[in-house]
This record gives structure tokens, C-alpha cells and sequence, in this order.
């Protein structure tokens, strides 16, 4: 038992964190009682659930068609088709995987066995999620400033100085991953355009669950809350982000949306909702992927 800790401490110690959050949450919610939470779901609208679960999907799309152009530029001869198939099964994956790159990794693994460029494809992936990161980048301000009117000055200067190391931190990374592309600027461009669309159709996800239940919030301050809800699910200490991003919305929608505790976890908790019912593809995909690389394998033989 002692040796297994040890093995997967980081592991552990992730499960911990997602507990540990949603612990957090519960009490949080439990500060106002259990009704108002069961309150706040019973008021969210059908319809704009429902809009809000299409404009997932749409953001899927174009976040496939942003690693689908890293990759067909790179020289990868891939289908659009199966790009859909190894991203949605890398989406479905990462529900169950212990890091937020979880998916990644899947993604990753299905490529190599279906006999594509093992160091393309994990530059690609690098870059993916570097793209990605980049566009959520330009609407960080949108949640900085409302969130800086909050706090004090002193606050504010070392919150700006941690966020400029990071930038530049991540600034250096970008160009040591985009050797490739940066030969490549039209695939560049469009890979970031496709991460913009991705961002887009997020943010309108929120939006329409906020209408839901009845409140209508600038659209742009919708795309600040959950940019910064996003980079903070990016800080390894949870089973993809369960819990963080939960506890991360509920109290940006509470501060600086105006709502009540309930209705910020009701939301935060139905954005989890909509993105594992719009991952679920990848558990029909599974199979044809699966097939795919056992078809390989015995043509490699």
C-alpha cells in the first residue's frame, strides 16, 4: 500500500484536491441551505439549456479545426474525420484522467498507433493547447479588471507581477514550441482564428445558462469569469480540474456577477454537466479508433 502511494502520489494527491474543492463547494452551498441550490436548478429554462449544449458542441468543432490545421500543415495527412475522432475521444478521456492533459495524452497515443509522425504530432498537440492558451490570453483582461476593482493596491501589484512572469514564462515556451510553424504563419493564423470561434461559442454557453436562470450579464464579462476560471484549472491539483473550476466559477459569478452562491454553483455545476454530456461522442468513437489501430497493427505484421 505504501509503495503504490508513493508510485501515485501525484495522483493522490490531484483526487485529494478535486475532493477537497468539492468539499469546499458543498459547504459554501450549504451556508445557505440545500433549498435555494435545488431552487436555482428548478428555474434553469429547458430552452436555453438546450442552446447552450448546441453552442458546446459548435465550440468542439472549432477547436478540432484548430489542431486539424497545425496538423495537415505539418506535412500529417489526416481526415478531418479522424481528427473528430481522436479529439472527442481525447475529451471523453481526460473525464476520467488525473491531469487536465489528460486527453492529450490519449490523443497522442491513438495518432502513433494509426501510424502518424510521433514528433509532429506531439509538437501539434503542444502547439494546440499553446494557441489555445494564447486566445484565452487576449480575454483575460475582461476578468482582470473587474477583478482588480475588488481587491487593493498592494494585492493588485503582486497578482500583476505573478501574471507577467507567466506571460513571459509562457511567451518562451511559444517560441520553442512553434519551430514549425512559425515557417507557417497562414496556419498560425488560422489555427488562432479556429481558438477564437472555440472561445466564442464557450462564453455564449455561459451566457445562455446565466439567461436561464434569469440573469443577463455583459457577454464580456461572461468571457473575463471564465477565462479566469480556465487558467486557474490550470494549476495541477485536481482530477481535471473537478471541483476547482466548480469552486473557481462559483465564487467569480458571486463577485462579480452579482449572483447568489446557489445560482453561481448551479451554473458552474452545469458547465461540467454540458461538457461531459458533449464529450460522449468520444465513447462512440472509441471503437472505430480501436479497430483502426488493431487494423495496423496487423498490417504490420
Amino acid at each position: 500500500m505504501i509503495n503504490w502511494l508513493s508510485k501515485n502520489r501525484q495522483t493522490v494527491a490531484r483526487g485529494f484536491g478535486s475532493v477537497l474543492a468539492l468539499v469546499l463547494l458543498a459547504v459554501l452551498i450549504q451556508e445557505q441551505g440545500d433549498g435555494e441550490l435545488f431552487s436555482a436548478f428548478r428555474r434553469v429554462s429547458p430552452g436555453y439549456f438546450g442552446l447552450a449544449l448546441v453552442v458546446l458542441l459548435v465550440s468542439r468543432l472549432f477547436a478540432i479545426l484548430r489542431w486539424h490545421i497545425l496538423l495537415r500543415s505539418a506535412g500529417v495527412k489526416i481526415s478531418f474525420l479522424r481528427s473528430v475522432e481522436l479529439t472527442f475521444t481525447g475529451n471523453f478521456s481526460s473525464n476520467f484522467l488525473p491531469t487536465t492533459i489528460g486527453g492529450d495524452v490519449v490523443r497522442l497515443t491513438g495518432a502513433m498507433q494509426l501510424g502518424y509522425d510521433r514528433a509532429i504530432c506531439l509538437a501539434s498537440l503542444v502547439v494546440d493547447r499553446l494557441v489555445g492558451m494564447a486566445g484565452m490570453a487576449l480575454a483575460l483582461p475582461f476578468g482582470l479588471v473587474p477583478l482588480f476593482a475588488l481587491s487593493n493596491g498592494a494585492a493588485q501589484s503582486a497578482a500583476f507581477s505573478a501574471l507577467l512572469q507567466k506571460g513571459m514564462d509562457f511567451v518562451r515556451r511559444t517560441f520553442e514550441s512553434l519551430s514549425i510553424w512559425l515557417k507557417k504563419p497562414s496556419a498560425l493564423f488560422g489555427s488562432l482564428l479556429a481558438t477564437l470561434g472555440n472561445q466564442a461559442f464557450i462564453y455564449l454557453m455561459v451566457y445562455f445558462l446565466l439567461l436561464g436562470i434569469g440573469h443577463r450579464l455583459s457577454f464580456w464579462l461572461v468571457a473575463g469569469m471564465y477565462t479566469l476560471s480556465y487558467f486557474v484549472t490550470l494549476i495541477p491539483i485536481s482530477i481535471n480540474g473537478l471541483g476547482v473550476q466548480e469552486l473557481s466559477m462559483t465564487f467569480l459569478l458571486t463577485s462579480l456577477g452579482g449572483l447568489t452562491e446557489s445560482e453561481s454553483a448551479t451554473v458552474a455545476v452545469l458547465v461540467r454537466i454540458i461538457f461531459l454530456i458533449t464529450s460522449l461522442p468520444g465513447a462512440y468513437f472509441l471503437p472505430s479508433i480501436l479497430a483502426a489501430m488493431n487494423s495496423k497493427e496487423v498490417d504490420e505484421r
